[in-house]
């Protein structure tokens, strides 16, 4: 019979959860296009508290450090420039990552979201040193001073919050290096 055997069969398995997208409605499932499931994983997780801790700095920095923005120099700039940047860049991610599992896969296997979460976590761990120094420095006696200074308090934990979203891009980053190399 011509002697040769045939070549092996390639057959991709799916690592995603795509049969498990959309919405479970009655006895059926609505809007498949949508892969929910990705917020249960634990880099879904992960990409829902960087965009919500986000969000929660950018409001405390507005609206309670911008009248104060020449006190605190050039820090506010910095966390604000950097809460902002990476704020719009994780919900962004987040949204293509809800809707189109594909895009998970190619995006997050990708050096963009390696180096995205590396610099993110650089930025937001230096800039929490940055308004910790300065609001220690600039606001701390102002507020010993002044009842209902509330600026200090908020930027207190301004500065904490990118402490804290500064280490969940590290861990991004991690798992996203994890993914890159195919070791996930």
């Amino acid at each position: 019979m011509g002697g040769g055997a045939a070549g092996p069969t390639i057959r991709m398995a799916s690592t995603g959860t795509h049969g498990a997208g959309g919405v479970a409605c009655c006895f059926c499932r609505c809007c498949t296009c949508i892969h929910i499931e990705f917020l249960k994983t634990l880099p879904g997780m992960v990409k829902v508290a960087e965009a919500v801790i986000s969000s929660l700095i950018q409001y405390l920095l507005i609206n309670y450090g911008l009248r104060y923005s020449a006190t605190i120099g050039s820090a506010y700039e910095s966390a604000l420039t950097t809460c902002s940047a990476c704020f719009l860049n994780s919900a962004v991610l987040l949204a293509c990552y809800i809707v189109s599992e594909k895009s998970y896969r190619l995006i997050r296997s990708s050096l963009f979201e390696l180096m995205f979460n590396a610099l993110a976590s650089f930025l937001y761990l230096s800039s929490a040193s940055y308004l910790a120094f300065a609001t220690k420095m600039f606001l701390w006696g102002q507020y010993l001073l002044t009842p209902g200074f509330d600026v200090y308090p908020a930027m207190s934990a301004a500065y904490m919050l990118c402490g804290v979203v500064g280490v969940l891009h590290g861990v991004d980053a991690y798992y996203s290096y994890k993914h890159y190399t195919g070791s996930w």
